[in-house]
């Protein structure tokens, strides 16, 4: 697993006279089959693409060659991309170092890109997560205070989104907190819904409506975000496709944010 470091080059870059002039730059650099390759990204867009924030790939990258030093100018030669790489393409090269590569940054650019990295894990779990005793969600302040005492690692190469959800379960370890849950609603023809009712009932956390109409069963309900999917299914495989969940609101909390009042009670 590599870990990236940032690094923005401010200077002009040296090129020969029949190369583009590449300037105010981001190298990132991955060392594959004993020799150094790099490619030349736009400021601040690396993270914006590993984040899965940026999808265009031409406003990430300055240009779609492969090189051995960017500052130079001397591009990698394809016999040198296939050993390594096992393809000369260097689009799909350009993508696998940007995934994977180590961004060069300075020590104070590092500290603020990762900085604004663990704010950003942070707020993800406020937006997805609340106080089960309370049901409030917390503060991006209390997330991070939180993810410092249990001493969370922030990799500036995953995600924020992908780091939030693995470190729920480190935070719930520490602290009451759990999952936003979801609020569906489930409609069921007449012919399956007497024999799933029970079934499809005891999948949710807290069932608020359950009738029976013309057109069959309608259960209004919340569910946790890791049952939907085997609800989703179900429903699906029992009904052959004519059952209908729909999302009624993806995060069920009470308004307002849980303060430190709440939290001594």
């Amino acid at each position: 697993r590599v870990h990236g470091d940032l690094t923005p080059c401010s200077m002009a870059l040296f090129t020969p006279v029949n190369q583009t002039r590449l300037t105010n730059i981001v190298v990132v650099r991955m060392k594959k089959g004993g020799k150094r390759f790099e490619i030349a990204c736009y400021p601040n867009k690396v993270l914006d693409w590993r984040d899965g924030k940026e999808t265009n790939i031409d406003e990430v990258l300055q240009t779609h060659s492969v090189f051995t030093n960017v500052s130079k100018g001397q591009i990698a030669a394809s016999s040198d991309l296939e050993s390594a790489f096992g393809s000369s393409d260097p689009l799909e090269i350009c993508k696998q170092i940007l995934a994977k590569g180590q961004v060069q940054v300075s020590a104070k650019e590092r500290e603020q890109v990762m900085d604004n990295k663990f704010k950003d894990v942070a707020t993800i779990i406020t937006q997805k997560c609340v106080n089960p005793e309370t049901m409030r969600p917390y503060t991006v302040t209390m997330i991070e205070t939180a993810m410092r005492d249990i001493h969370v690692n922030i990799s500036s190469t995953a995600s924020a989104k992908k780091q939030a959800l693995e470190i729920i379960p480190l935070l719930a370890e520490a602290m009451p907190i759990m999952r936003a849950r979801m609020r569906v609603r489930l409609q069921i023809q007449q012919k399956e819904a007497k024999a799933m009712k029970a079934g499809l009932e005891a999948l949710f956390a807290l069932v608020e409506e359950s009738e029976w109409g013309a057109g069959g069963l309608e259960i209004l309900g919340l569910v946790d975000p890791g049952v939907f999917r085997e609800l989703d299914e179900t429903v699906r495989a029992q009904t052959r496709g004519q059952g209908r969940l729909e999302i009624v609101d993806s995060l069920v909390a009470v308004e307002g944010d849980a303060d430190i009042l709440d939290e001594a009670a």
